[in-house]
């Protein structure tokens, strides 16, 4: 949610809705804040574990602040708590944004600590919401297998398109430059990495096809980026070893703003094994660079099979590989022209002015009633 929530804050604003924003604190609140420029954001010190995320002074500010509509990003954590405490108080409409954790994958894990949260805070919290919004088709499905018949609205997150770079910019290197070779072709996975992303399996597939063929292993490898969860980081490190491909596997850790910009510019394709997603930010900034993709049906975006501008990886060990050498031994032109049908597909659907349009209707209709805005999902 670091990049699609402070997007989709910034889109309603610019389609005509005042956005105040309550988050809490943490290590990384003030470099963070910097994603919020422009939005009024109150943030609260937390207390107790972290998993929860108990804000003593959140229920309290709600209640003072005169908003029309309370918008909750996320499920399982205290903010659920505290919605539906100013939902009871105020009478306000609530809209929940469940951001693919109640997707089947998701709510296996963790399940135990899920079912107590749902029992005591959270299914009251999206029963009561006024309607429910998913990022895609298939989320909205998972929301009524749970058992919730709210009205959905289905809308699914945006990106900004880069602009061109300026001359600074096209100097820049990417911070995997002095382990590359510089006439090496790069693939790029770029993301949190946790066991659902399913980076270990691609690992290994990546590692059966380098060794199936060796005009791949020349000229590919594997850049993983991100930050790392429960220290998954060394799982990923002992699968390259394992795998045989130690050498073409490379960690470059977190990325963000000007490095991150470098990152996308500089790789030459884009991968996300997931298991479960909502509907990945990554995938989109990847196509706003113009990458080729290659992705799971769980990333939840058929668009990109549907328009060519991606591939389809298989969760199957063996399946995974066929497919992994068969995206691989495209020439560049026909990858070149995979990353121009992503970008053309971000531009037409996926821009964040466009769902900033879309939600803020859906909060009109919410606030004022009338017609249904055409993004409620009917089933």
């Amino acid at each position: 949610m670091f990049a699609s929530v402070p997007g989709l804050a910034r889109a309603v604003l610019s389609a005509g809705h005042d956005v105040v924003v309550f988050s809490g604190q943490d290590f990384y609140t003030d470099r963070d804040s910097v994603a919020w420029s422009g939005i009024e954001l109150r943030c609260f010190p937390r207390r107790g574990p972290a998993s929860f995320g108990y804000l003593p002074a959140l229920r309290r500010a709600l209640e003072d602040t005169n908003c029309d509509l309370l918008h909750t990003q996320g499920l399982w954590m205290y903010p659920s708590v505290a919605s539906r405490a100013w939902h009871r108080r105020t009478g306000g409409p609530l809209l929940v944004s469940p951001r693919g954790m109640l997707d089947p994958w998701a709510r296996r894990h963790a399940a135990w600590k899920k079912r107590l949260a749902g029992y005591l805070y959270e299914d009251a919290h999206l029963h009561a919401a006024a309607c429910l919004h998913a990022l895609c088709a298939s989320e909205a499905e998972a929301f009524r297998q749970y058992g919730l018949h709210n009205p959905i609205c289905v809308i699914p997150n945006g990106v900004n398109l880069p602009a061109e770079p300026d001359a600074n910019e096209a100097k820049s290197e990417p911070p995997w430059r002095d382990r590359v070779a510089a006439d090496a072709r790069v693939l790029l996975f770029l993301g949190r990495l946790h066991p659902k992303k399913n980076v270990t399996a691609f690992i290994d597939a990546f590692g059966e096809v380098l060794r199936r063929d060796a005009a791949l292993a020349r000229h590919w490898q594997l850049v993983i980026a991100g930050w790392e969860q429960g220290g998954y980081e060394a799982v990923l490190r002992d699968a390259a070893i394992s795998a045989g491909v130690a050498r073409q596997v490379h960690f470059i850790g977190p990325v963000f703003g000007a490095e991150k910009v470098a990152v996308l510019r500089h790789a030459d394709a884009f991968v996300l094994p997931s298991l479960s997603e909502g509907l990945p930010m990554a995938v989109l900034e990847a196509w706003a660079f113009k990458l080729p993709v290659l992705m799971t049906d769980a990333c939840n975006l058929p668009q990109g099979f549907e328009q060519q501008a991606a591939a389809r990886l298989p969760l199957e060990a063996a399946a995974m590989a066929d497919s992994l050498q068969a995206f691989l031994d495209q020439d560049v032109h026909e990858l070149q022209s995979m990353g121009d049908r992503g970008r053309a597909l971000v531009e037409a659907r996926f821009r964040w002015t466009r769902i900033g349009i879309e939600m803020a209707a859906v909060y009109r209709w919410i606030i004022d009633g009338g017609a249904p805005p055409p993004t409620l999902w009917t089933d």
